[in-house]
């Protein structure tokens, strides 16, 4: 009798608890599906504009998906010469980026497991290039390109957003990597090293697969900031064929202001490759970033 009656007595009280963490739990969920609904809308209204009849892409832009003619990324990827301004971005973002991961990594592991004077001067010189801004350094190196002979080529881009002038490149870089490697246990490189493995071969072989999540992660942002880099172009590759899909973008929407289906088509053709980009290796990034990248 008296375990029965702790029991019955035992039970309103779990109930309240078990009501406010449902209540909660609602509420949480309605909360981020508000904030989620917001970021997503502007996604949506241009999707619906980039898809509607010429006619209806004025009269009323807020209402969605009121026609359906995807004809219209057809015609602005012809009259956009979209074709051209896609290799173009691709001849300066897959060396940017192949320089910077490759470059950081190996910067990273020297800086993180050898000992040699200077090492740490070395380091905040690299983190120098974080704290200094683009603009106080855009027309100097627009005189040293020109001396070099490099402007309107894909090195006068390519070159400096590794240097770290689009925002990411080897500041940012090295400082990931060279956390990421503090973070590897030294037994590893010490069992290799026993093995027979010169310096190179215990990088090559053992550290760098180790350091692929930092190396994936650090690869993504490079790729977004090189993808949508528009004022290093806009400055050092001037001509028709030497724009990239940003600065293409700005001359293709620069006298647009009735033909905004063509506009949201055109601005969709260049978002699409980043979100697919990083919808394929989100799970790399999100690892890179909570297994070490950021530690140190």
């Amino acid at each position: 009798m008296a375990e029965r009656e702790m029991q019955v007595a035992t039970v309103p009280s779990v109930r309240p608890v078990r009501t406010r963490r449902m209540l909660f739990s609602v509420g949480k969920y309605l909360f981020l599906a508000f904030w989620a609904a917001i970021c997503v809308l502007p996604f949506v209204l241009v999707l619906s504009t980039a898809l509607k009849d010429p006619d209806l892409s004025t009269g009323n832009p807020f209402q969605l998906f009121s026609s359906f003619r995807p004809d219209n990324f057809v015609d602005a990827w012809t009259l956009g010469n979209f074709g051209r301004y896609f290799v173009n971005t691709l001849v300066i973002m897959i060396p940017t980026v192949l320089g910077v991961v490759v470059l950081a990594s190996m910067t990273g592991y020297a800086l993180a497991r050898f000992e040699f004077p200077g090492r740490t001067a070395l380091f905040y010189l690299f983190i120098l290039g974080l704290m200094v801004p683009f603009f106080a350094l855009m027309i100097p190196l627009y005189y040293n390109l020109k001396d070099y002979g490099l402007l309107n080529t894909p090195l006068a881009v390519i070159l400096p957003s590794i240097a770290g002038a689009g925002g990411t490149g080897l500041p940012l870089g090295v400082f990931l990597m060279r956390a990421f490697f503090l973070d590897l246990p030294n037994e590893l490189a010490d069992a290799a090293r026993v093995d027979g493995c010169g310096e190179w071969d215990v990088f090559r072989r053992v550290m760098a697969p180790l350091a692929k999540p930092g190396a994936s992660a650090l690869a993504i942002l490079t790729f977004l900031s090189a993808w949508n880099t528009f004022l290093l172009p806009l400055l050092y590759l001037q001509g028709e064929n030497n724009r990239t899909l940003a600065t293409g973008l700005l001359l293709f929407t620069g006298g647009r202001t009735r033909e905004l289906e063509l506009t949201a088509a055109a601005t969709l053709i260049m978002l699409a490759p980043v979100v697919i980009f990083f919808m394929l290796f989100q799970k790399q990034f999100i690892t890179g970033l909570t297994s070490g990248a950021v530690k140190g």
